[in-house]
């Protein structure tokens, strides 16, 4: 709880959010934050602009008054219902929302301004984990799949090395052998005949996946990771068939990838894309005695 309410405390000072006037304004929060819902449409019914606020009907009625006074805001009767009150921006209170606009963009410009492309990525990273844990869940659809960029592979080492740590346990050997395929890989490919993505959500790296050659006729599927905020996003089963097409495209009859019988949420993912469970064996890896595996299937 401590950290929660010192979060809070930081944050509303870093923005201003208790200041008299925000972003050197005489509104409000909850002011700017209605002038900003009204300026996403022509016109909005009161009730319905309540209900999107969740504010009491009172304070509502007391703002839009001020706003009306001000010659912000402009009130009449619904056309389908005259018992219900239309409100819209009038002009002044347009140049009063898009002077907001502009403030706010300044300000976050200002505030990440200052941090480099890797720390801009980890703070989008954080905002959207806290959205997503606290009631908005990122659509599938606004997972992107893209190429590695500078600063994605020394990611794919440290991600996989602290999240299989911390879900299985696994020593820092696991790490070491993470750095070295990616070494490999970065040190010389085809990229004709093999390739790696990044999964992005909101701009912040949630997954990734290679695909590399391990002879001429069978390709060999890598480093699937998914970041736990991500999970149930879909962000494994897009890298997997990307992966696949892949594979296709560059000529390979099959497809195979080496795991252990602790991933099963992977296994998941193999069984429903079409692999097969082909080897397991009994094996010392990473610190404990596991099961492993191979798996296939045919492009």
């Amino acid at each position: 709880m401590s950290e929660v309410r010192a979060f809070n405390r930081f944050y509303t000072g870093l923005i201003g959010v208790l200041q008299e006037g925000l972003l050197s304004t005489p509104y409000t929060l909850t002011e700017a934050r209605l002038l900003f819902e009204l300026g996403q449409g022509d016109a909005v019914e009161v009730v319905d602009l309540r209900r999107r606020l969740g504010l009491d009907a009172g304070y509502l009625s007391r703002i839009l008054a001020r706003f009306e006074a001000d010659g912000l805001v402009r009130r009449s009767r619904s056309a389908t219902d005259a018992r219900r009150q239309v409100i819209e921006l009038t002009e002044a209170g347009r140049v009063v929302d898009t002077d907001l606009e502009h403030r706010s963009n300044a300000q976050i410009a200002e505030l990440i301004g200052r941090l480099g492309e890797v720390d801009q990525r980890r703070l989008l990273g954080a905002m959207s984990t806290i959205r997503e844990l606290l009631g908005e869940r990122a659509p599938a659809d606004l997972v992107v799949l893209r190429p590695p960029a500078p600063g994605d592979l020394g990611w794919v080492v440290q991600r996989h090395g602290a999240i299989y740590a911390r879900e299985f346990g696994w020593d820092e050997t696991f790490e070491a052998l993470v750095a070295r395929v990616v070494a490999d890989y970065a040190a010389g490919h085809d990229p004709r005949r093999e390739a790696a993505w990044i999964a992005e959500v909101d701009g912040a790296p949630v997954g990734c996946v290679f695909c590399v050659g391990r002879d001429d006729t069978t390709a060999q599927l890598r480093l699937l990771l998914v970041e736990p905020a991500a999970r149930g996003l879909g962000v494994g089963g897009r890298l997997v068939e990307e992966c696949l097409r892949f594979a296709r495209r560059a000529g390979y009859r099959r497809i195979m990838l080496w795991t252990y019988d602790k991933t099963v949420d992977a296994h998941r993912i193999y069984q429903r894309l079409g692999f097969t469970l082909d080897e397991e064996k009994k094996a010392r890896a990473f610190g404990h005695d596991m099961v492993e595996e191979v798996w296939s299937r045919y492009l």
